[in-house]
């Protein structure tokens, strides 16, 4: 499955955080930010294990650095732990309760955030970023019932033999969805555009 991509931003210095004029988050249900049916961003030509591993953390880094300005500009109180995921950079915002409190219940917030960090690595480095970021643990709360769902869809498309569509979700709920099925062993897909785009399950053939 192949999803559009975001054209690369010309490199300049970040020295304080983007101011919000500047910055074009992607809306929540727009496709760039997050590979999708169980790939992780593409690795860069001749990279070594070891250099991936480098300019992952540099992401995280960078992205640290920009999210505590803003929370510093914004009287938040918060830790911000940096991590490698696989083949993104992972970065959660804890204990940072009021933050937390204005996420839920849906976490745009959370998405609003994230393409804003991403924006900062993505103009500091020249390079698209997957960076994923959390707070106070919601994707990882949300993902437990995201697979759930998933697994009702996968059950039914098992059973009857027809393709299963979702509901619209964002591109990280929708590689949750997809990182299940493809784990078993079903093949699927993203379908419709914007705040429309879903997952579609098919069974096996």
């Amino acid at each position: 499955m192949n999803d559009d991509t975001t054209p690369e931003a010309p490199v300049t210095d970040v020295s304080a955080p983007l101011p919000l004029a500047e910055a074009e988050p992607v809306p929540s249900g727009t496709d760039a930010p997050v590979a999708e049916s169980g790939d992780d961003a593409p690795e860069v030509p001749g990279e070594s294990a070891e250099e991936r591993l480098r300019r992952l953390e540099e992401e995280g880094d960078i992205a640290a650095d920009y999210l505590e300005e803003l929370l510093d500009i914004a009287d938040f109180d918060g830790d911000i732990d940096i991590d490698v995921d696989g083949d993104r950079a992972s970065v959660e915002i804890r204990g940072a309760d009021r933050l937390a409190a204005l996420n839920r219940p849906k976490g745009e917030l959370l998405d609003a955030l994230q393409e804003l960090a991403r924006l900062a690595v993505q103009t500091r480095t020249g390079n698209r970023s997957r960076l994923m970021l959390d707070i106070g643990g919601f994707r990882a709360e949300h993902k437990g019932s995201l697979e759930e769902l998933a697994a009702q869809a996968i059950a039914e498309a098992k059973e009857t033999g027809a393709q299963v569509p979702m509901r619209p979700m964002n591109p990280f709920e929708r590689k949750v969805v997809h990182d299940v099925a493809k784990r078993e062993g079903l093949r699927s897909e993203s379908d419709g555009d914007g705040k429309n785009r879903h997952v579609v399950i098919y069974p096996v053939s």
